[in-house]
């Protein structure tokens, strides 16, 4: 196994690892550091699930699995750049992209009704959403941003919009039927297994059986009710169109990938209700599933005039819609996974709670957030700004994060346990003793989840949010309401642990809405905070709050602290890859920014000097901090337009600001006369490089796919500079 695993994924992270990676294994390996890679690609796992319909040659092994293995050893030391977390519709797409690649495999079954079509669904949906990042964090979150990252924003602010204290936009959710106010939570005393079952008048359905938790486990149950939310979503869409804003709908269909694009599709059903009420039984003969969003549904009606007339009568009539791309008419609704909250809520409040409409002009928007769990903290957020104006990133201070994650922790929709309920009766959660851990009576088209939170993942938390706090020495907030169910369980662990700390006193804790306010207020200050949440804020505040200081959450220091010893340093969020791509393939301009890798890779070498005593690793770790800097400091990061600098040409910048570095330092002698010619090389030639990079942009370009991505016209598009080339080798 190498010293370093860099992660092989998909987009434009991976694109740019195209580049960047041959810099970093010719520099490493003068440390006797050895990076290799690991495929966790949607293109990767796909062909690893499916060997039997594969030539020999064509297998590719299980790389997640074996990722997941290392990371529960004190030897782990992996770079994790963002994956696709597939919704439906991506899966989709990558099996017919592969299959057009010659590789024979079964489509994704719709509905699958033989059991050899339910074999290969279920090993789809194990492909399904955050398939990844279950298995790799066997360790709590450290998000915070890096201090040459934050001194540059503050130095350099970014464009926010304003904030009109009359502004219209605005956060609407259930106020019951709800995830939030169904939820139910325990403790286990012991070790137990536990079954789910659907009582029913018919009998009793084993929903899912032989689920094994260890004692202090937190165990949480809860559902959604379709007739609410259907309710909710129609008369909200009575609401938005008074207020004559856009009707937003944000969800997370990727992370939640059971119960969100059913969610979804609720939404797409009730925006065209009148059309389902008179073509239902014509458009499901069509195959239509509202679940994938607007833009399938309209493919496959396209042939029918009486449909597509009696759509577009609907749409006339209903409010306009938030757009994904007004110039190509891909509206909110399209496809799930097109909209992620934690990347577009953020962006809209940092542009002054405006959103693209479908004239191509922004407006308010009613940005609809169905279940009421963490809706109050865009709520809260949006309800400051109107009283306070926009946040100054020059002045601001940061909000810090540790997150929840361990061993699966809470993840809500990412697991067996969520279950659209198909007939009405009454879910229970079984011990193997007979105790009943949870109830709920529901009814046929109900969404019912269950999720779960280890007792030693929670202790490292807890344990971890001690050490961050003391290391900073600021505010910090555990993000938990103690009037909601699951919340109050955890409060139980925090409190007692506080207490034998003796630091209970350096702490508070608040629920969501109240601990968002905190934290503006604190920033607003220009002081610090750290944010101790669960999994799925983890998840939101990581982008809300570095979108609003630093423009991007794609710069954020992420650390996972391995719980047996190793280290996982992640590179940051992914969500606006698709549209680096996008640009990518029609200009030959890649506008994503490293700056997350350049920072992961710092760690990770400094890491793995402190585990194997490799003290050269320590010199590079050092040098990579100070060629960040240096990128920072000059205004090296890509620009958004064609013709000026992108990606690669960061990563030239890159490549001879860490020699510089290393040919300056006196800690390694040897290292310093090793990198001197480089640095002089990559300085001579910095008129020719740079004109060899600059020539290529343009033109569109060719990458052989688009998730699994031809490797020789990949390295083409991305290393064009010979000269460049020559050097690094």
């Amino acid at each position: 196994m190498s010293d370093i695993i860099y992660t092989k994924v998909d987009e434009a992270p991976e694109l740019a690892s195209a580049s960047f990676l041959p810099i970093i294994q010719k520099f490493a390996a003068t440390a006797g550091v050895s990076v290799g890679t690991k495929d966790i690609s949607l293109a990767g796992r796909i062909l690893a699930s499916f060997p039997e319909h594969l030539s020999a040659a064509q297998r590719q092994s299980d790389d997640l699995a074996e990722l997941g293995r290392l990371v529960k050893t004190a030897d782990a030391n992996v770079i994790k750049l963002p994956n696709i977390s597939a919704s439906v519709p991506q899966l989709v797409a990558a099996v017919k992209e592969l299959q057009s690649q010659g590789f024979a495999l079964p489509d994704y079954p719709e509905a699958p009704q033989t059991d050899a079509d339910k074999l290969v669904r279920a090993k789809y949906d194990g492909i399904k959403g955050s398939a990844v990042n279950p298995v790799l964090r066997e360790g709590n979150s450290d998000r915070r941003a890096a201090k040459a990252v934050k001194s540059f924003a503050q130095n350099n602010p970014h464009r926010m919009g304003d904030w009109a204290a009359d502004s219209k936009t605005h956060v609407s959710a259930m106020s019951g039927g709800d995830f939030f106010s169904n939820e139910t939570s325990a403790t286990l005393a012991k070790d137990s297994t536990a079954k789910i079952v659907l009582t029913t008048g018919a009998g009793e359905t084993i929903l899912k059986e032989d689920i094994a938790y260890t004692a202090g486990t937190v165990v949480d149950a809860t559902f959604m009710s379709a007739a609410a939310l259907q309710a909710f979503l129609t008369d909200e869409i009575e609401k938005t169109k008074a207020d004559g804003t856009l009707f937003s709908l944000h969800m997370k269909a990727t992370m939640m990938k059971v119960s969100d694009p059913i969610i979804f599709g609720h939404a797409v059903k009730a925006f065209l209700a009148p059309v389902f009420e008179k073509h239902g039984d014509a458009m499901r003969d069509l195959g239509v599933n509202p679940n994938s969003g607007l833009g399938d549904l309209l493919a496959r009606v396209n042939d029918n005039a009486a449909i597509m007339k009696d759509i577009e009568a609907c749409m006339a009539s209903r409010p306009p819609l938030y757009m994904v791309d007004s110039d190509k008419g891909i509206t909110n609704l399209h496809v799930s996974s097109d909209v992620i909250i934690d990347a577009s809520m953020p962006a809209l409040i940092r542009a002054g709670g405006k959103g693209w409409g479908p004239d191509g002009r922004e407006s308010d928007a009613n940005c609809v957030i169905p279940d009421n769990s963490y809706a109050p903290v865009y709520d809260e957020t949006i309800k400051f700004f109107k009283e306070n104006g926009k946040l100054n990133p020059a002045t601001a201070g940061t909000v810090q994060n540790v997150g929840l994650m361990a061993q699966k922790a809470e993840e809500y929709g990412s697991h067996p346990t969520t279950f659209e309920i198909a007939e009405a009766g009454t879910v229970k959660m079984i011990l193997d003793d007979g105790t009943v851990l949870h109830s709920h009576t529901v009814e046929a088209g109900d969404i019912w989840r269950s999720a779960s939170a280890r007792k030693a993942p929670i202790e490292d938390w807890v344990n971890l949010a001690i050490d961050r706090q003391k290391a900073e020495g600021c505010r910090a907030i555990f993000w938990l309401d103690a009037a909601r169910a699951h919340d109050a369980e955890l409060v139980a662990y925090v409190k007692p642990i506080l207490e034998a700390k003796g630091v209970a006193d350096k702490f508070e804790i608040m629920a969501p809405r109240e601990a968002t306010r905190a934290s503006l207020e604190t920033i607003t200050k220009g002081d610090n905070t750290i944010a101790i949440t669960g999994n799925v804020l983890r998840d939101y505040l990581t982008d809300l709050f570095p979108i609003l200081e630093l423009a991007t959450s794609a710069k954020m220091l992420s650390i996972v602290k391995l719980m047996n010893g190793g280290g996982l340093f992640e590179t940051g969020a992914g969500g606006s890859a698709p549209k680096h791509v996008q640009q990518l393939l029609k200009e030959n301009h890649l506008r994503w920014d490293s700056l997350g890798e350049f920072c992961a890779l710092g760690e990770s070498l400094i890491f793995l000097a402190d585990i194997k005593g490799n003290e050269k690793a320590r010199v590079l770790g050092q040098a990579v901090d100070a060629a960040t800097q240096a990128i920072l400091d000059n205004g090296r990061s890509p620009s958004r337009k064609v013709g000026e600098p992108d990606n690669r040409d960061s990563h030239y910048w890159f490549a001879r600001y860490w020699a510089e570095a290393l040919a300056a330092q006196t800690d390694n002698a040897k290292l310093a006369a090793h990198f001197a010619p480089i640095a002089e090389a990559l300085s001579g030639n910095e008129d020719k490089i740079l004109s060899e990079l600059a020539d290529v942009q343009g033109p569109n370009v060719d990458l052989g796919g688009y998730y699994r991505t031809d490797a020789a016209k990949t390295a083409a598009v991305m290393r064009p500079s010979e000269t460049l080339n020559a050097i690094i080798g």
